[in-house]
């Protein structure tokens, strides 16, 4: 049993690592409370049963044959689950884990999310759910924009307060994630509200998206017509859900060019620039001074897109027409003529797969490392273990050991390599937490050292060169 600001908790003993799930950091932000910054949770007496995750928030299926979310499941979303190896203890190293889902989906419930493992390694692990989607980032008329940073931001305050009471140490709280989570982290590094409320950061696989607020508004205004005109404010969760959800599938798919970039990533709702609450992109305010005081380790997966191209049936001819328009909308210029001199003898499918993981992931990634130089470790996962390659998310079941779930089967293939590659994240992601260093030289730009991992792990100079010298010319854009 621990004692938190607001209240008493009692968690379970799970192989040794004390885990408390479902503890409440903010009220649930429905009824007079929709669609508003968070507010600190309401104490409660008694001790509270934190055995059991607290319900996700309103998200379409993360992937096909999902069950579909429902606001049955409860409401009350905002809640953290922390593992400790040593509750009654003091001063251990505290790792935050912020979840991907392309700002729509996603919790902190997943089994892959189990951090067991990490918290064996003599780290206090944090996960928690934020809202996604339109309750999250849509832009609304009279709310906060960008409430999922909002929450991300309650939370790492919560684990100031309450943190300690687990055997963390407040003071040396470094932030990971994966994909939005990762984009999240960015965000943080720069926002004035998040100052001093970490010290280090790992960010996996950085998404280079982010919207201005006269596009965000457009969204809205998409919604609300397949809505009737009816206010978020009045629409059920899942309404909202399913006009989103009609918005992407029909209109940015008729009307590419209206939508441009969103309609290339297929994600109506993203982190708005709006100028206070997210003063402005990341990349200028880290090449600016901003988050001076965090160490960052920073990197990407070899083969990003893999994992979303291996499920899309459009023939090559098709494709051929939306590298194309992928050229026009997304890449710099001379893009066309560096890829193809990259990739000699490439078929369009991996010149189109090499685009839109640069786009994505992986030139945003390498940028953020070139803006915070002097205090950033940069990495590249190149293990390729199936047909899938280095892809999308593969960095996660290896981050967390957790290997036999779903996902790690599935991205891993039960690859025996893999329980090494895992060893190798686990001990530099919890050294790094403990301090400061996860075993690899610092990244400047003029010689980009980068740690590989692989089955044979290496430190290299700048291993994705050419694509790092095109995507440097013009840097991150917001879309607008």
């Amino acid at each position: 049993m621990t004692t938190t600001t607001a209240g008493k908790v009692r968690g379970v003993d799970q192989d040794g690592i004390a885990v408390f799930r479902g503890i409440p950091y903010a009220r649930s932000p429905f009824g007079p409370l929709r669609m508003a910054a968070p507010v600190p949770a309401e104490p409660w007496h008694g001790t509270r049963d934190a055995t059991g995750f607290g319900p996700r928030p309103p998200q379409p299926p993360m992937f096909p044959g999902m069950p579909t979310w429902s606001s049955a499941d409860g409401l009350d979303c905002l809640t953290l689950n922390v593992w400790s190896p040593d509750p009654g203890g003091s001063g251990l190293p505290v790792m935050v884990w912020i979840h991907g889902g392309a700002y729509l989906t996603g919790s902190a419930d997943l089994p892959e999310f189990d951090a067991r493992l990490l918290a064996g390694e003599g780290v206090v692990v944090v996960s928690f759910n934020y809202r996604v989607g339109m309750e999250g980032f849509g832009q609304v008329d009279g709310a906060p924009p960008n409430r999922g940073l909002l929450d991300q931001i309650a939370a790492l305050r919560w684990v100031q307060e309450n943190i300690a009471a687990f055997g963390g140490d407040p003071g040396r709280v470094t932030l990971f994630g994966e994909s939005a989570g990762a984009g999240s982290i960015a965000c943080l590094m720069t926002m004035p509200s998040a100052a001093g409320l970490f010290r280090r950061a790992i960010a996996q696989s950085v998404p280079g998206l982010f919207i201005t607020p006269e596009l965000a508004a457009r969204v809205t205004a998409a919604v609300r017509a397949r809505l009737g005109g009816a206010s978020p404010y009045e629409s059920a969760p899942e309404a909202l859900i399913t006009a989103a959800n009609a918005v992407v599938a029909e209109e940015f798919a008729a009307e590419p060019r209206r939508w441009g970039a969103l309609a290339f990533a297929s994600i109506p709702f993203l982190p708005v620039v709006d100028g206070d609450v997210l003063p402005s992109l990341p990349w200028p305010a880290l090449a600016a001074g901003a988050a001076r005081d965090v160490d960052l380790v920073v990197g990407f997966n070899k083969d990003e897109f893999a994992l979303f191209l291996a499920s899309d049936p459009t023939p090559d001819d098709l494709l051929g027409h939306r590298f194309d328009a992928a050229l026009a909308t997304l890449a710099p210029p001379g893009a066309d003529a560096a890829y193809r001199a990259a990739l000699p003898g490439a078929s369009v499918r991996e010149l189109y797969g090499r685009l839109m993981s640069d786009w994505l992931f992986r030139m945003p990634s390498a940028l953020l490392a070139d803006a915070h130089a002097g205090r950033t470790f940069a990495y590249e996962l190149a293990w390729s273990p199936t047909p899938l390659g280095a892809c999308h998310g593969l960095d996660v079941p290896l981050t967390f050991g957790t290997l036999d779930t779903p996902l790690g089967t599935m991205l891993t293939g039960g690859a025996p390599e893999a329980e090494t590659l895992s060893r190798r994240f686990l001990t530099a992601w919890t050294r790094f937490a403990a301090t400061g260093d996860p075993g690899w030289p610092r990244h400047e730009p003029g010689t980009a050292i980068t740690h590989v991992f692989d089955v044979r792990p290496s430190d290299v100079s700048d291993p994705e060169a050419s694509s790092r010298a095109l995507w440097s010319t013009t840097g991150i854009t917001v879309t607008g």
